[in-house]
């Protein structure tokens, strides 16, 4: 990640909050914690490069903290992550309703929650604040031929990074959740769990991740089913040289990536 980052934490659980110090100076972070909106205040003096905003008791502390934040010139611009109390502690110390269609951050999760599954998240939210990212790729196919040649086509984009790779839908669910990649390229007949399958959880579970299938199997019934599980493009493997790089930089915009049959 290049200069080591700070990140302050706020939360007033102790257990989660020394489990998020671990994880995340495993990671090279500087990290400071916070117990209370005092402490917060007193800690931002420090210019965090992102701030995790978690539970605060009584309820309405988090808010509050979170005004603070977002109408203070100095900070208002810093990346925040809002950590949401469980569900059923939201009257405790979570965000009431009128206080959390009211939040400003760039990221929002709930408890429970490893902190493990926030460093991609945390690390994303740095980059994008940092200016244009690179879109991050993850390759899925079970021939390990298709993903080298693939990788070898994508490494030589400027605006392209592979992240990852998986030779089945479920390892590539499981790279999603841990990579979350802007892109997944994603083949159909594979063993364990299909690229069906595979897009339906990974649209479900990591929304920020699109799905482009690539697969030799073209008939538009596969295309029809493709958009209903969540894809948003469909490419099939014999057209791929001449739209794959497209259709990955169409679906990171939001869109829909067609394929015409001649």
């Amino acid at each position: 990640m290049g200069n080591t980052k700070k990140i302050l934490i706020i939360d007033d659980e102790p257990d989660f909050v020394e489990a998020f110090r671990m994880t995340f100076e495993a990671k090279a972070f500087k990290v400071s914690t916070a117990f209370s909106t005092a402490q917060a205040k007193e800690m931002m003096r420090a210019e965090p490069d992102i701030v995790v905003l978690g539970t605060l008791a009584p309820a309405g502390q988090a808010f509050s903290l979170h005004k603070w934040l977002k109408g203070h010139s100095k900070h208002k611009d810093i990346p925040l992550l809002v950590i949401d109390a469980r569900h059923d502690e939201r009257h405790i110390k979570g965000w009431r309703r009128f206080e959390g269609v009211q939040i400003e951050a760039e990221g929002y999760v709930s408890k429970p929650i490893e902190p493990a599954l926030l460093v991609p998240r945390i690390q994303n939210m740095l980059e994008e604040a940092a200016g244009p990212r690179k879109i991050k790729v993850l390759i899925v196919d079970d021939h390990t031929m298709v993903r080298h040649g693939i990788r070898a086509l994508l490494t030589m984009q400027k605006d392209m990074e592979v992240v990852g790779e998986a030779a089945n839908g479920q390892e590539a669910l499981e790279q999603a959740q841990r990579l979350l990649p802007t892109v997944a390229l994603m083949d159909i007949v594979m063993p364990v769990m299909s690229g069906f399958e595979a897009t339906r959880q990974i649209s479900k579970e990591c929304p920020e991740t699109k799905v482009l299938i690539l697969t030799q199997y073209d008939e538009e019934e596969n295309m029809l089913i493709a958009k209903q599980t969540g894809a948003h493009g469909f490419i099939p493997k014999r057209a791929a040289s001449s739209e794959l790089l497209d259709g990955i930089r169409a679906v990171t915009t939001g869109k829909y990536f067609p394929w015409h049959l001649p």
